[in-house]
């Protein structure tokens, strides 16, 4: 349990740091391969494209970006805890987090009382619950965004850069959008289907489908917050996060 417990940690702070480089690579790549190779001292009729290309890109990286760090600032941590609950006796007792009750779980990585704790996000470095959880999965949908917007302009720039001919369909091409269109239809909308059914992750994976009794329109509500549609473009704070934890007398 220790090796397993310090390979978590390691993680914790691997895929941050990992990510960090994947975004200034993607930056480099983009301004000084992609874009000055596509197009090369662009006249009047591709000064547009290029704008268009560039403001697109900066548009979908602002938002990975911002909703990153949003996930980081509004942790999903109960703030009325001052100290941790004793177990409960239906705890799973796994590596990374202990299931208490109400609505609440101990991570043992981030040391803290979670509040309807749905997972521990490495790429983030903390947990992923019912304040930032709209943040996250904004995060999760323009990163998808992002890694085929980059797809599409990397074909581009080997194209003219080397004369490659992508006319083959088998090629290595349509790898990366099934792979990134599956993550984004078996992640981003089963999270957004659990959200909508009052559920989290952690429950589903103790079996548990608890009926909820608020309707899925309160529970999209709840998460994404009241102004959710200024969320979908713009990396802004739409979930109060001054309230107490008064949810977490729901059943569990």
């Amino acid at each position: 349990m220790f090796t397993r417990m310090l390979k978590l940690r390691l993680l914790n702070v691997v895929a941050p740091a990992y990510f960090s480089v994947a975004t200034a690579v993607t930056f480099i790549l983009h301004f000084c391969l992609f874009i000055p190779t596509i197009f090369p001292n662009p006249d009047t009729s591709l000064r547009s494209s290029t704008t268009l290309h560039i403001a697109a890109f900066l548009f979908l990286m602002f938002n990975a970006l911002g909703n990153y760090i949003m996930t980081i600032k509004y942790p999903a941590e109960s703030a009325n805890e001052t100290a941790i609950p004793v177990c409960s006796p239906h705890c799973s007792d796994k590596v990374d987090a202990h299931y208490l009750l109400n609505g609440r779980h101990f991570c043992k990585l981030c040391r803290k009382v979670i509040f309807r704790r749905d997972h521990h996000c490495f790429f983030t470095g903390n947990c992923i619950g019912n304040k930032n959880m709209r943040y996250f999965i904004m995060f999760c949908i323009y990163t998808s965004c992002t890694c085929m917007y980059s797809l599409v302009l990397g074909v581009a720039f080997l194209t003219v850069e080397y004369s490659i001919s992508f006319e083959n369909p088998l090629t290595f091409l349509t790898l990366l959008p099934f792979s990134t269109g599956y993550f984004f239809m078996g992640f981003c909308c089963q999270q957004v289907l659990l959200v909508a059914r009052g559920q989290t992750w952690c429950q589903m994976q103790r079996g548990e489908l608890v009926e909820n009794r608020s309707p899925w329109r309160a529970n999209l509500k709840d998460v994404f917050g009241a102004r959710w549609i200024l969320g979908l473009i713009l990396p802004v704070q739409t979930v109060e996060t001054n309230s107490e934890d008064t949810d977490a007398l729901k059943q569990d």
